[in-house]
């Protein structure tokens, strides 16, 4: 299968499982989902999804389609990158379907974090790569999947703005497959260490 075919049938797949996803919520469920948020989840990525420890993601306006999934792959321990077994194996075990859905819309609802300085010679590089790829080494432009300004579609997580050392940790959990991914895994192992930091810089930056 060639590269746009692959993302042509993973777009298709996302859009299926969000039209699953998108019946109303109740009253309760969002309230339970918002007393998980601040009171257990926002230890770690903050109440309204802004992140203060680099380790851990930014969910603030993160697809609430990803976040869903991501949140049933914790749960059934099919996500296995190192963060995932330390810390989102047992926080995901006891959420069932409608908070997990909660969870994700709540997150999905809340304002961006705003891009962050950084090295501007890395940023060029970055963004020449996020834009355009790298055809020498069959890598597609990251835009393809996860939008113009790093914003997410559906499955694909949102970038904009994330933490560059998180970003790279999930890079290098591509490559070793300890993440596992068919999408992910050939594009992060293609790249060298210098190509990924400037990426992550770039990506914090948008």
């Amino acid at each position: 299968m060639n590269i746009r075919r692959l993302i042509t049938a993973a777009i298709t797949l996302a859009m299926t499982a969000a039209l699953a996803q998108s019946a109303e919520l109740t009253p309760e469920v969002r309230s339970t989902a918002e007393r998980i948020a601040v009171s257990t989840c926002g230890t770690c990525h903050g109440a309204q999804g802004t992140s203060i420890v680099p380790k851990f993601p930014n969910l603030a306006a993160q697809p609430a389609n990803y976040l869903a999934a991501q949140l049933k792959a914790f749960r059934s321990r099919s996500r296995g990158d190192p963060d995932a077994l330390a810390f989102m194996w047992g926080m995901a075990a006891a959420l069932d379907d409608a908070q997990i859905d909660g969870l994700a819309q709540y997150y999905s609802a809340k304002p961006a974090r705003s891009g962050a300085s950084g090295d501007r010679t890395m940023q060029a590089r970055g963004k020449e790569i996020y834009e355009l790829g790298v055809d020498t080494l069959h890598v597609p432009p990251c835009r393809s999947c996860h939008g113009s300004k790093g914003e997410g579609m559906l499955d694909f997580p949102r970038l904009a703005g994330q933490h560059p050392q998180y970003f790279l940790n999930q890079m290098r959990s591509f490559q070793s497959n300890l993440r596992s991914t068919d999408i992910m895994r050939p594009y992060a192992s293609a790249m060298n260490s210098s190509d990924l930091e400037a990426l992550a810089e770039y990506v914090q930056s948008m």
